[in-house]
């Protein structure tokens, strides 16, 4: 499977009359409706909306950690409706970079052993995934802290981590799921300023869930979502 590849001008992201549903006992539960959207590389777009909306769905649905019950997903070309899982695991770990809202980084590893994670799957030597892992850290402003523990970390500095992570294998696309919920202001603001420099410096296309106004203001542009539709 290739590597996404469009420019600046191409649309990255094509969301076909996507639809999504979910089954309970013998209920079905839509969550998505029809939404179509067109994203360009290199956007900085936020998607918002009350709890239930479908904000996550819609995020999940890009980053390739579900499929669509209805449409199409096009990500430089490929459909990822059509890939099989196996495929789909190979093209997410080459393309998607993921930040949560809770880090998730193991504690007995070091900010460079968590970092180094997902280039274990990658045919990387030991020695190009440590020289990798090292760059994203430096990227985020840690080369001071590769050999910190989690719990030695502020919040905002974890999270820190959690993006160099997230950028340790040059993806196209960042996923970020509320990823400056769990932080006080300042750390916020220091997360919300990297997001913008791997944007305007690296050309990294990213798409954001938040609650957070504030957050959002930091998006090229905002998308609302209210029952499952694009308002």
């Amino acid at each position: 499977m290739n590597y996404v590849s469009a420019s600046a001008a191409d649309p990255l992201i094509e969301i076909r009359n996507v639809s999504k549903s979910y089954r309970r006992d013998s209920f079905e539960i839509p969550v998505l409706r029809n939404v179509s959207l067109t994203i360009p590389a290199g956007d900085f777009l936020a998607f918002m909306g009350p709890s239930g909306s479908g904000k996550t769905t819609l995020l999940n649905l890009i980053a390739g950690l579900d499929k669509p019950s209805a449409g199409n997903i096009l990500i430089g070309g490929i459909d990822l409706t059509r890939l099989n899982e196996t495929e789909m695991a190979g093209w997410r770990s080459r393309n998607v970079g993921f930040i949560f809202q809770f880090y998730n980084l193991i504690p007995v590893l070091t900010a460079i052993e968590n970092v180094e994670l997902p280039l274990i799957l990658t045919p990387l030597s030991k020695r190009e995934r440590r020289e990798h892992a090292e760059t994203a850290l430096r990227i985020v402003g840690l080369g001071d802290r590769i050999h910190h523990y989690p719990r030695q970390l502020s919040g905002g500095q974890e999270q820190r981590v959690a993006i160099a992570r997230a950028i340790a294998t040059d993806p196209t696309i960042l996923v970020a799921d509320e990823p400056t919920g769990d932080l006080d202001k300042n750390s916020a603001e220091e997360v919300l300023a990297m997001l913008e420099r791997l944007n305007h410096e690296l050309g990294k296309t990213i798409l954001m869930v938040t609650h957070d106004p504030r957050a959002a203001e930091r998006a090229h542009s905002v998308r609302n979502l209210e029952k499952g539709e694009l308002a």
